[in-house]
């Protein structure tokens, strides 16, 4: 069954997502300021119009595209921290599932990375340390799950999950910044060096 459709005849779904899209490319590449409305709309075949209906003003649509990205994260935790397996396991899911998510929308990734390393955009303020709290509350989850389980001994969650985002972001900055040393068994093998030092041990039983 197909949506309902604007007066250009595009599904409106389709035109939402092309707006979205399209200013998140253009966002990462020149800056939130850099970039105008009519070059968002032209750029996606859209009109000034339609932006405004769907997303009120320029503004609008960027905060719609973080909320866009929020979601989609929201979708990956809550797969990994719903997920069976051991602590290993559930948190190579996490980091698989957002690395093919990274690179599926590398140009928010993009977007992010600017926004909270690169020079002032003149961007609306957003809370973009959402991103890494959800991510930070997730990793503790699925840590003190296995504690409970005896999978791995007792220390600070804070602290473990900080060594942990560390190992991620560190991954994900490598891709992002030089992806011709991309290794996509760097992670897990990171992940088991950290967790070979949480490993419980008969004394600690």
């Amino acid at each position: 069954m197909s949506g309902r459709k604007n007066n250009k005849g595009v599904d409106e779904q389709t035109a939402r997502r092309a707006l979205l899209v399209t200013a998140t490319e253009l966002f990462a590449k020149k800056g939130y300021a850099s970039v105008s409305v009519r070059e968002i709309v032209e750029s996606a075949g859209m009109t000034k119009p339609m932006l405004y209906y769907y997303f009120s003003n320029k503004e609008g649509l960027f905060r719609s595209i973080l909320d866009w990205g929020a979601d989609i994260q929201e979708e990956i935790l809550l797969k990994a921290t719903t997920s069976s397996g051991s602590v290993m396991d559930r948190l190579n899911l996490l980091y698989h599932s957002t690395y093919e998510r990274v690179l599926e929308h590398m140009d928010f990734f993009r977007l992010i990375h600017n926004l909270i390393f690169g020079p002032p955009q003149g961007a609306p303020k957003y809370d973009l340390d959402i991103y890494h709290k959800r991510m930070m509350e997730a990793i503790k989850t699925i840590y003190q799950e296995g504690v409970e389980k005896g999978e791995v001994r007792r220390e600070d969650p804070d602290l473990v999950a900080a060594l942990l985002m560390g190992l991620i972001d560190f991954c994900f900055h490598t891709v992002f910044l030089h992806p011709e040393h991309e290794n996509t068994e760097r992670p897990e093998r990171l992940l088991r060096l950290a967790f070979k030092g949480l490993q419980l041990h008969e004394a600690d039983q």
